[in-house]
């Protein structure tokens, strides 16, 4: 897992210089042609409202560690006493930080982000999920609880809610990020957001209903199970199963030959259609502009194809950006991603 963080902090920090792809030739892109976009990670761009603030249990579990919120301004490498108390290598402890950035910062400083003059905003992933960079998600139908102004109360929706988009909510975060697109688009920001469909988080409720139920969980064909558990070692847990990378923290959703299995598919589909059409009357104005797709090229293609056309059903208008890192033409002539 750090060797993963890693790796996201250096692409970070270091500007990769690359030949374009030209672009879909879709008319209806116009909008971001030339484009300026800035892009936020939400846990580090404004603490909006500390009364949302990230909370011990969820962020260092039940160790026996002191922990706080980290300090706004405070000097990145200067460790805090809780961490040094934990440990005195900077990288055993820097990745439990969490600042309290949030949606609320975000909607706070819209003009100032459209002073800057700006025509898109690209955020990381907003879901529900335990780590900073959330690229390990709990859920893809709330955004996480830490963004809005009812932590412990969109915590409890998150964890009762499953598959059936009929018991879907829309909780304090999530109102909060219909409110940003909403103000943004009053400015004619578009908003962007990531999604992460090859794999998600161990605490991903699917998957923790099959860690818990094994054979028996309704949502066992969403996983590579490659072993089940055998109750009659009860002081061993044989469970294991397929990750993205051989990180454990991420288990990869299953595939056929059409890409993600049925199942898994018609969830990415019902939560691509909450996030652009979130009152479903057929109007996307109050949904988002399109999607940034992590790792796209580690799902089937056939999948692309079909989601592609489920967006441009949903708002011909809207964009989608996928992660290669080489030359990527086919993708874009076959119309997986714009």
């Amino acid at each position: 897992m750090k060797i993963h963080v890693y790796l996201l902090l250096l692409c970070s920090l270091f500007p990769v210089h690359c030949r374009a792809q030209k672009a879909s030739d879709d008319a209806s892109l116009t909008w971001a042609q030339g484009a300026v976009w800035y892009q936020i990670f939400p846990e580090r761009f404004r603490n909006g409202w500390t009364g949302n603030d990230p909370i011990k249990e969820r962020v260092v579990g039940d160790r026996a560690w002191e922990w706080h919120v980290h300090p706004w301004t405070a000097d990145w490498y200067k460790m805090q006493d809780w961490e040094k108390a934990r440990s005195d290598r900077f990288y055993d402890v820097v990745f439990y930080r969490r600042f309290g950035g949030d949606l609320v910062g975000v909607v706070q400083k819209l003009d100032y982000l459209k002073e800057l003059g700006i025509d898109a905003i690209y955020f990381n992933p907003i879901f529900e999920a335990p780590s900073l960079h959330k690229y390990d998600a709990t859920t893809y139908h709330h955004v996480d609880n830490n963004f809005g102004y009812n932590r412990e109360g969109d915590w409890q929706a998150i964890q009762a809610e499953k598959d059936d988009p009929s018991t879907w909510s829309f909780t304090s975060a999530d109102s909060v990020f219909l409110d940003l697109i909403v103000q943004a688009h009053k400015r004619n920001i578009k908003i962007v957001i990531d999604g992460v469909f090859n794999h998600c988080g161990d605490t991903f409720w699917a998957f923790r209903d099959v860690v818990e139920k094994q054979q028996k969980s309704r949502y066992r064909s969403w996983f590579d199970v490659t072993r089940w558990d055998d109750p009659a070692t009860p002081d061993t847990n044989e469970f294991d199963y397929k990750s993205w990378w051989g990180f454990k923290a991420h288990p990869e959703f299953r595939e056929d030959e059409n890409g993600l299995v049925e199942p898994v598919k018609r969830y990415i589909f019902n939560i691509t259609k909450r996030w652009m059409d979130p009152n479903g009357d057929g109007d996307p104005s109050d949904g988002i502009d399109g999607w940034r797709l992590d790792v796209i090229q580690d799902v089937a293609p056939a999948f692309w194809e079909e989601w592609y056309r489920l967006v441009k059903s949903i708002n011909p208008d809207a964009i989608t950006i996928g992660e290669i890192w080489d030359k990527a033409p086919d993708w874009i002539q076959h119309k997986r991603i714009d």
